[in-house]
């Protein structure tokens, strides 16, 4: 963390903004320690399954949703956010952490209203920054090296990353894959990791989460703002320096992955459109089961069934930029060829 500090140089205002994060790391060392002592042969020994569901695509996309509804089958083990919030004490206070959890986070995530609670699916990435932060969260808690922290840990990667990857992903079976089937992951991040997954996990089969360019981008140039102000060590850019970045970086994630498409082996990728995916959930989860093979549709449509009836009464937060943010959006998209 020091040593990250120094290299993204953090604004003093933002200082208050590390005290939880640090406070809690000291407070849990101790205990992470007893964790790894404990765990470290069956993390050593452990195979979780080689063949996981990543649900992949630009931020923004539907992706959270379609996760959502992937982990509310019964046989499906995920990344939680009881995991993600500590996954260095995960294991060792899983019991505790969930009862924490779902008696001080609100029952909507504060940057968009998605209900949540601890034992909600969570990206893993989020996760793999308590452990490493060669991670695109590195953006989020540096924003004005947003550019910087993309290119090198999400169209690049390090080795800290890939360790902690594989590290993470036994973590998440052994905390969410008693007794369970197959695993789901999902990480917009991942779409530009396709070659790194396939080496991890040669079976992985994927879902490729698609939506106007425009709609992702301008919700996630909120977001990023949001979570700036909630979690950044450094001021916020302002809206059209965001706009700028983020139409950037999402040419670049695309590219990376349509780059790298054709290494997976036919079969084992869908693509779902966000409008269908909102309008008929049901159908198009069951086409995921279809097309990828994945067991178990009759068991788990009830409970999918049931998520999905809990989301009509989702309303999302307004999405609206500021006049000249709106209108460089707009244009920077305008120049992009068809195919991007």
């Amino acid at each position: 963390m020091a040593q990250a500090l120094r290299f993204y140089k953090p604004h003093w205002r933002s200082g208050l903004n590390a005290v939880i994060p640090v406070l809690s790391g000291l407070l849990l060392e101790p205990l992470a320690w007893l964790q790894t002592a404990l765990y470290s042969r069956r993390l050593a020994t452990i195979q979780p399954p080689d063949d996981p569901v990543v649900v992949i695509g630009h931020w923004r996309s539907g992706t959270t949703y379609l996760h959502q509804l992937l982990a509310s089958d019964p046989a499906a083990a995920t990344a939680r956010n009881a995991l993600t919030v500590a996954p260095q004490v995960g294991l060792l206070l899983k019991p505790w952490i969930v009862g924490f959890l779902n008696r001080i986070i609100s029952a909507h995530r504060p940057i968009d209203a998605v209900p949540w609670s601890a034992l909600d699916p969570q990206e893993d990435e989020l996760g793999l920054v308590r452990l490493t932060l060669d991670t695109n969260m590195a953006g989020v808690a540096f924003p004005r090296c947003y550019p910087r922290c993309f290119r090198r840990y999400v169209l690049a990667s390090t080795a800290a990353f890939r360790r902690e990857l594989a590290r993470f992903t036994k973590l998440t079976w052994l905390h969410d894959g008693e007794g369970k089937t197959h695993l789901v992951i999902k990480n917009s991040a991942h779409t530009a990791r396709i070659p790194l997954l396939l080496h991890l996990y040669p079976k992985a089969r994927f879902v490729l989460l698609k939506r106007d360019p425009i709609a992702s981008i301008r919700s996630l140039v909120q977001v990023k703002q949001r979570l700036g102000g909630l979690m950044g060590f450094q001021a916020v850019p302002d809206q059209l320096q965001q706009v700028e970045e983020t139409v950037a970086a999402h040419a670049e994630l695309m590219g990376a992955f349509a780059a790298s498409r054709a290494q997976i082996p036919p079969g084992r990728l869908v693509e779902v459109a966000y409008t269908d995916l909102v309008a008929s959930p049901i159908t198009t989860v069951e086409r995921i089961y279809r097309n990828l093979g994945i067991a178990g549709w009759q068991q788990a449509r009830a409970a999918i069934q049931a998520r999905a009836s809990q989301a009509r009464t989702y309303r999302p937060s307004p999405v609206q930029l500021e006049a000249a943010a709106e209108q460089r959006l707009q244009e920077l998209i305008a120049q992009q060829p068809p195919h991007s």
